[in-house]
């Protein structure tokens, strides 16, 4: 069953945790983040407006990029101060919703493919078919020293373990065929242990006998979603993702990176449109365009300049504390991610930010072109989708959970009208409503290597 091609796609972008620096401190933000009850409204209210999946953002440290402390991160609120395991909270938010899909975040680096596997099998099974998975390779030290290493894999590695990961991940689901699990207590015959099969792998990384514990997943194999910037990030999203979450400060940005990975996605033998791409876009809705303005810089104002910079200095992985706040960010040598640091040098050059003024701005993040009325946000998502730039949006959130009931309860409306957007879904599964194929077991074969 596929999604009509002219109707963009919609993600939300969760934490579960504070999400902004400045968010949390302001007027309406409903400080839930323990409670299960807090995602599985959140989840409730973006089914109600048909988004197609709910990604929940994860890091695996408190970072302490910024001088060597969390000092900043954990007095601002800022980025990984607090944040749950997000699968469990999956779970509990398939328990109230039927059509919604299901990311977290899980990391290549420092897991295992089997309970990794395992853990998405089961949630793709509890959801009838809505499980994803974001795949990280991480890169702070900080979280190096949470698995018992002093520094984090080199970036080539990390992306080669990944690949590897992802293989053995894909081989254990396929090691249950589709009809194993017979069920059937007058042969009795619960298996076929003719179709259950051991993997057997022995690779660089890993060294998995399976068969997986868990019968293959309903969609065959979990949604997979990948922010790749470098261009060996960009090739193992191109290779492996279903979905492709991004950051960019214009449409140009955009439509360059679109037409790149469409590119390299047929490079690995795939078609253009089994891979959509779905920018970050954080919008702020207002009765009029002053009041979405006003609302804006009441939110900026309430980011403290330390809290913005020790989150870019986490996404670069460069210490910014011994720059002066009052020049622009200087050219530096990014190991970071390189996606992130072309927007805030597209952003600082464009707006002429000291990075004082970066970090109030990147703290917040809102982009410019999502604020305003339903009508105005809603025309400006059209544009950039009609225009090449996407396949949809990674919708975030200045304040939870009600800058998500505006968008659903305003915007969504507005793109419905225009013709871009969902009335219904499309089916009950992920793969159904984003439009792509369920794969046959094997399927992760036929992607070529050196796209």
């Amino acid at each position: 069953m596929s999604t009509p091609h002219h109707q963009m796609h919609l993600a939300a972008f969760v934490t579960a945790g504070p999400g902004r620096p400045g968010g949390w401190r302001y007027p309406g933000s409903e400080p839930g983040w323990l409670s299960a009850s807090y995602y599985q409204h959140i989840g409730r209210v973006l089914e109600q407006g048909k988004f197609d999946l709910m990604f929940f953002a994860d890091i695996l440290s408190v970072p302490d990029r910024l001088g060597g402390s969390v000092d900043s991160q954990l007095r601002y609120g800022a980025l990984g101060s607090l944040r749950l395991d997000p699968t469990p909270v999956l779970a509990s938010i398939a328990a109230v919703t039927d059509h919604l899909g299901l990311a977290a975040t899980v990391s290549t680096s420092y897991l295992e493919p089997f309970p990794v596997a395992r853990s998405f099998a089961t949630v793709d099974h509890l959801s009838h078919g809505r499980a994803a998975w974001n795949v990280v390779t991480s890169f702070q030290d900080s979280e190096a020293r949470n698995f018992g290493n002093d520094r984090h894999i080199a970036r080539d590695q990390r992306y080669e373990r990944a690949d590897e990961f992802l293989e053995v991940a894909c081989k254990l689901w396929d090691s249950w065929e589709d009809d194993a699990l017979v069920m059937d207590p007058a042969a009795p015959l619960f298996a076929d242990p003719e179709r259950v099969h051991r993997i057997d792998h022995e690779g660089q990384w890993f060294s998995v006998r399976g068969p997986l514990n868990v019968s293959r997943p309903p969609q065959g194999y979990p949604v997979i979603i990948q922010a790749g910037a470098s261009p060996k990030g960009r090739d193992f999203a191109a290779r492996w993702s279903d979905v492709i979450f991004c950051s960019h400060a214009s449409l140009e940005s955009a439509q360059e990176f679109y037409r790149e990975i469409k590119e390299r996605a047929v490079r690995h033998g795939r078609r253009a449109e089994d891979i959509k791409i779905l920018p970050m876009a954080t919008p702020i809705v207002g009765p009029t365009t002053e009041a979405a303005r006003e609302a804006e810089r009441r939110l900026t104002d309430l980011v403290e300049p330390l809290a913005g910079l020790s989150t870019l200095s986490y996404h670069l992985d460069v210490d910014l504390s011994g720059l002066p706040l009052d020049e622009p960010l200087p050219d530096v040598d990014v190991p970071g991610v390189q996606g992130h640091y072309k927007e805030v040098v597209e952003m600082t050059r464009r707006d002429g930010l000291t990075l004082r003024e970066l970090g109030k701005r990147y703290g917040g993040r809102t982009e410019g072109e999502f604020i305003g009325t339903a009508a105005e946000v809603a025309d400006s998502m059209a544009r950039w989708f009609t225009e090449g730039g996407c396949d949809g949006f990674t919708v975030g959130a200045v304040h939870t959970p009600g800058a998500f009931e505006d968008f659903v309860r305003q915007v969504v409306p507005e793109l419905q009208r225009r013709g871009v957007f969902r009335t219904e879904y499309a089916g009950k599964s992920l793969r159904d409503n984003l439009g792509l194929d369920r794969p046959r077991a094997g399927a992760w074969r036929e992607r070529r290597y050196g796209g």
